[in-house]
């Protein structure tokens, strides 16, 4: 069975209801063959990484940035995983044990999320998975459209790992 790993750090209501949709979509009926696994940040491993054939992972912005639990869990599962950079510096895409393995990533914040997509986005490139969902960016109050698209985020990340 296809394992779909959710790291999460939902500190606030509005993250909260994205990962209640992330969720309930991941897991939603039509769906066969997944495993949905979820794992506050700060309790995710290497060996949850590992075992998984795809990620979804949600944070707020915080100060322009993700959240230090997030980054708590890169930091502490990066290369135990197989992350690495070229002796330039980049990231060396082909070199980690997870890559080309599938993710989504939502992230809501008051003002901006750019600061926050964009380290998130920096640290999967090194571990070289492949984004296969836009980015789901939500500003200010979590709106029905926006759970619906969470929900979608969910649904097709899911989808992907399912075997039927």
């Amino acid at each position: 069975m296809a394992r779909l790993l959710v790291v999460h750090h939902s500190p606030t209501r509005g993250v909260q209801q994205l990962t209640e949709a992330v969720l309930a979509g991941a897991r939603d009926d039509a769906i066969e063959g997944v495993e949905v696994v979820v794992r506050p940040a700060l309790e995710a491993t290497a060996d949850d990484v590992l075992d998984a054939d795809g990620y979804l992972l949600g944070t707020p912005a915080n100060f322009g940035y993700m959240s230090g639990a997030l980054k708590h869990f890169f930091d502490s599962t990066f290369l135990q995983v197989g992350g690495a950079l070229s002796s330039t510096g980049a990231a060396d895409e082909s070199a980690g044990r997870t890559s080309g393995r599938p993710f989504g990533l939502y992230v809501h914040g008051r003002y901006d999320t750019a600061g926050a997509v964009r380290s998130v986005l920096s640290i999967v490139g090194a571990l070289g998975w492949r984004q296969s969902a836009a980015v789901l960016e939500v500003l200010g109050d979590v709106t029905d459209e926006r759970r619906a698209a969470a929900y979608d985020l969910g649904g097709t990340l899911a989808a992907l790992l399912s075997p039927g």
